[in-house]
């Protein structure tokens, strides 16, 4: 349990989850995972406001899956700072 979440707002949440169907959870999840995108790619223009939309993309690519894996997936890519 979170420590700044009540039990009975903890046992609210248990509820309503595991009311939830599987493509229910799936689409949260993916929701979830969309908005801290989003979240990130903010950071990093808030950071860097002479980034470009591909700048921005990358940066956030290679602070999900680090430099060595980045650059094996983008070898030609720009190594920017984060």
């Amino acid at each position: 349990m979170a420590h700044d979440t009540s039990s009975d707002a903890q046992d609210r949440q248990d509820q309503v989850f595991r009311a939830m169907s599987p493509e229910q959870r799936i689409a949260m999840a993916v929701e979830m995972s969309e908005v801290a995108f989003r979240m990130a790619a903010d950071g990093i223009r808030l950071r860097h406001p002479g980034y470009s939309d591909e700048e921005v993309r990358l940066t956030g690519i290679r602070l999900r899956i680090g430099d060595d894996l980045f650059r094996s997936a983008f070898p030609a890519g720009p190594v920017l700072p984060a």
